[in-house]
């Protein structure tokens, strides 16, 4: 797969905001990274949050995949330099109680969140509260029709699943949304984000993964 030089151009693009921190448009390029503590451990995951504060980070992920997380986001975010956005795994719920917990965005896979009306449940929650998500594709974890459709995880499939599920977010009326089509695979990560960008506005968030 061929991966084309870069103009040096950013694309238009719509601006969202987490919690105080503007993201596309002619907004400086964030820097996000992730706690790999458990949400729970309120301490040990604040000490890793101001260090990559520190060191420049301007929004911090942690993961919200059980309700003892949830309850650790809550004291969690009050004392959060940066703002903080919930990774959500497999239950909606989850994002539910993230929200509740005064999380600054959510990050939702379309392959592990499948259901239309638990994603729009989600969605409607986040437009009241004007909470954004990123739809976090990966290309390990298509939605298994993709696969079929496409023989494998390739660019147009990464794509179709983030255009799916910006329907079910259109759905609800709610457009805060930003995407990330990530791979383990460079050039196939590149070719997605290439392609992405010729069919949205939203802002793209940029990164490789293993899963």
């Amino acid at each position: 797969m061929e991966v084309k030089g870069w103009s040096g151009e950013r694309r238009p693009s719509r601006v969202i905001n987490v919690g105080d921190v503007p993201v596309g448009g002619d907004s400086p390029i964030t820097v996000q990274s992730m706690t790999v503590t458990k949400t729970a451990d309120v301490e040990g995951t604040l000490q890793q949050i101001y260090a990559l504060a520190a060191a420049g980070c301007d929004i911090v992920r942690c993961t919200c995949n059980e309700s003892e997380a949830a309850v650790g986001l809550a004291q969690i975010v009050p004392r959060s330099p940066i703002p903080v956005i919930a990774d959500i795994h497999h239950q909606y719920k989850m994002a539910l109680a993230a929200l509740d917990a005064g999380v600054h965005g959510l990050r939702l896979n379309p392959g592990n969140i499948r259901r239309p009306e638990h994603i729009k449940a989600v969605a409607s929650e986040c437009r009241d509260r004007g909470v954004p998500i990123r739809i976090g594709v990966n290309a390990g974890s298509l939605d298994p029709d993709l696969y079929e459709k496409y023989g494998g995880a390739t660019p147009e499939a990464m794509v179709e699943s983030a255009q799916r599920e910006l329907e079910y977010f259109a759905e609800v009326d709610f457009d805060l949304a930003k995407i990330s089509v990530k791979a383990s695979s460079v050039p196939l990560m590149v070719e997605a984000y290439r392609q992405l960008a010729e069919v949205t506005d939203h802002p793209l968030h940029l990164g490789v993964t293993e899963a």
